[in-house]
């Protein structure tokens, strides 16, 4: 196993543009009141960065594993989700949905199937559950249905990324570290997206959303560099 220290001096480097890019969104903090293409260029610079950042990585890198062609690809989904979102009173939310939908299933098959872990999942379908019981009164028309099947779709997703941590094990990585904890990030942000937009305001909710949507995606683009050693992991399982 690759150990931290030796993970900070070779891939921080290469993020320090992510850095630099999310701080600049959150000094900027440009109003949601006043949608604008340079407001959306901001709010998707820390996600380009994560592009270059597996990128920086060669393509050799990612011709040879599919697990991170498939976090890349979540990750230009999630761009588009992003700016769609920019002008969601404008009814675009729905298409930022669609966008992030994809970018879930792309996230959940890049994680991949083994192990199975059946407790991780009855806990994730638990917390799934008593997530659209908490938003369902609030929701009407097509977000009944459409706020189901992304609830269904974060939560596989969830389940998927804690699935292979295996702390009791020899078997876990950082990477699977990583991994695990962006997609509780990930779902942290989207449940708090979803509390304020269809029950009730939340206090400092964008700064809360940003903050953990960011880290989020940082870990999950992170849990792709040691995908060889992951995959190998899973062979052996």
């Amino acid at each position: 196993m690759v150990s931290p220290v030796t993970v900070v001096k070779s891939e921080g480097p290469k993020l320090v543009p992510f850095f630099k890019a999310t701080c600049v969104y959150f000094v900027l903090w440009l109003p949601t009141s006043s949608p604008s293409w340079f407001s959306a260029l901001i709010k998707c610079l820390p996600i380009f960065c994560l592009w270059v950042f597996l990128l920086a990585h060669g393509f050799s890198f990612l011709g040879a594993h599919a697990s991170a062609r498939k976090i890349l690809a979540g990750l230009i989904f999630s761009a588009l989700g992003d700016a769609f979102l920019i002008w969601q009173e404008q009814g675009y939310f729905v298409h930022g949905l669609l966008m992030f939908a994809i970018t879930h299933i792309l996230y959940s098959s890049a994680f991949g199937m083994k192990p199975l872990n059946v407790a991780a999942g009855l806990v994730i379908t638990g917390v799934s559950s008593l997530s659209y019981i908490l938003l369902y009164p609030y929701l009407s028309g097509p977000f009944t249905y459409l706020v189901a099947v992304y609830i269904g779709l974060i939560g596989f997703m969830g389940w998927r990324a804690v699935a292979g941590l295996q702390l009791a094990n020899d078997l876990w990585t950082w990477t699977k570290l990583s991994a695990c904890l962006g997609a509780v990030l990930f779902m942290v942000s989207d449940l708090t997206i979803a509390v304020n937009k269809f029950c009730f305001p939340v206090p400092h909710s964008r700064a809360i959303i940003m903050a953990t949507y960011y880290a989020a995606q940082m870990l999950i683009a992170l849990s792709a560099v040691e995908c060889q050693d992951v995959e190998v992991a899973r062979k052996r399982l």
